[in-house]
């Protein structure tokens, strides 16, 4: 049996690609920097190897087993810090030296289409790690994508954001740029049947779909999917700052890879041929079938993942491990007790929290922490949840990381991920017909403890108001 090392193994492609990977029976190396944020299915779970690393640390690629045989390279760093650039290049070498130790033939790298005669220091970026991966003693072979549509993916989310949101648009002078979309499921279809295949073996390739569409194209597309009229201008004086913070409020996306999107969206991403469909045999999604087929997914409530997922989306370099205990000295705390006539109807009512369901007490109020923490570049309450009654540790929930979820224990810890001065944890236990329900902050400095009592009366509000709904029987 074969052994595969997936990197980005918590990331939008890698939880898509791993149960192809196992169901086609390969054994699987997943590689995270934190093993408690990663979850998968039962049925995967006892088939694969989990190993942490962090590829901006070369001493932690130790762990790579020498014994694999081909590599996946799923990662980058495009909204996690202003030097993107370096550390997406340093992880690179790092990478390509750990795997020069093992007995790997072939690596395959994901990276953007990068035809243009200027590129985005995004793409570039791509670009050079493209350009360090190839100096291994292993066949490289990189398939360059442009826009992936699928439930979940950026992409997919910031355009559903902009087309049910704004029925008229006033939108920047980019959404005349042309690019070539593809959906999620040939993506994965690509990345398992070029694995092995010495044909693709120390070669590029272009990956997209046969339709070639502006960006205001794909969004009137998707109105005319989802049955909107929707009318949108472009305007020329829309400077490339404006831009970003208009994607960034107006969707789920944070501040800096609005950004890093911007810069990318002024540049036409255009497939050079479509020779990796022939070699493999692939009719490639339309781009309104890749929309309803994100659709059926999100109905039926199976978002297998979401770019969401990924730490990039909340607070950097912290690990769950790390907070799931809540401290007790210098926190202040609100705890509340009460009553509950039904334990798994309270039960259930927690496992839904947030999202669509909302808070139920208060929403507005909600709301509006969300919006205060979007002004200061927060992730406000617009990641939501990719599932409607389901969570598990390492879960976004809203402006939430979800650190501990055992509905047997009955109980559920939520850590802040929004803009504060110190850490927050929200914790939810149930025991003997008694819902604990306790949020403790952490304040950092005399800012901290300033910002403590001047929301203490809004918690009040809010959290008596919430355990009451939470534990209000409904007949």
């Amino acid at each position: 049996m074969d052994k595969v090392l997936l990197t980005g193994a918590t990331g939008y492609i890698g939880k898509r690609l791993l149960p192809v990977l196992v169901e086609s029976g390969y054994s699987v190396v997943c590689c995270v920097r934190d093993k408690d944020k990663f979850n998968v299915a039962d049925s995967v779970k006892n088939k694969i190897q989990v190993i942490e690393l962090d590829l901006t640390r070369k001493e932690s690629l130790g762990n790579i087993p020498p014994d694999i045989d081909f590599a996946y390279y799923l990662v980058h760093s495009m909204s996690t810090s202003k030097n993107y650039t370096e550390l997406e290049q340093q992880s690179a070498i790092n990478f390509r030296e750990a795997v020069n130790k093992t007995k790997a033939k072939q690596v395959v790298y994901l990276s953007g289409i990068v035809n243009s005669e200027t590129l985005s220091k995004h793409l570039n970026s791509r670009r050079n790690v493209e350009i360090e991966l190839s100096k291994g003693n292993y066949a490289l072979t990189t398939v360059r994508a442009g826009i992936i549509i699928g439930s979940g993916s950026a992409s997919f989310e910031i355009i559903r954001d902009l087309v049910e949101k704004l029925p008229i648009m006033i939108a920047p002078k980019w959404l005349q740029t042309k690019c070539q979309p593809i959906g999620i499921s040939d993506v994965i279809q690509i990345l398992t049947g070029i694995l092995g295949n010495v044909q693709t073996y120390n070669n590029s390739y272009d990956i997209a779909g046969n339709e070639i569409l502006t960006y205001k194209e794909m969004l009137m597309g998707f109105a005319q999917v989802r049955g909107l009229k929707r009318m949108i201008w472009t305007v020329p004086v829309m400077t490339p700052k404006l831009s970003s913070y208009w994607l960034y409020f107006i969707t789920s996306t944070s501040y800096k890879l609005a950004i890093s999107l911007v810069d990318s969206m002024k540049i036409e991403v255009i497939a050079k041929d479509n020779e990796i469909n022939q070699l493999l045999q692939l009719n490639p999604l339309s781009y309104k079938e890749c929309i309803k087929n994100a659709f059926s997914k999100i109905e039926h409530n199976e978002i297998v993942s979401s770019w969401k997922d990924s730490t990039i989306s909340g607070r950097l370099d912290y690990k769950i491990s790390d907070y799931i205990n809540v401290p007790e000295y210098g926190c202040f705390k609100d705890i509340r007790t009460k009553q509950v006539k039904d334990e798994l109807d309270c039960i259930s009512k927690i496992w839904k929290i947030g999202g669509e369901t909302g808070w139920y007490y208060a929403n507005w109020l909600w709301k509006l922490r969300g919006f205060t923490d979007k002004l200061v570049g927060g992730v406000g309450l617009r990641r939501g949840r990719k599932n409607l009654d389901h969570i598990q540790a390492g879960d976004t929930l809203d402006f939430w990381r979800v650190l501990y979820a055992n509905r047997n224990e009955k109980r559920l810890l939520l850590f802040a991920e929004m803009k504060l001065p110190g850490e927050a944890w929200l914790d939810f236990r149930l025991k003997d017909n008694v819902l604990v329900q306790t949020a403790t902050f952490r304040p950092k400095g005399l800012l901290g403890r300033a910002y403590w009592y001047l929301v203490y009366p809004f918690h009040g509000f809010i959290f008596k108001g919430l355990i009451k709904e939470l534990t209000k029987h409904n007949n």
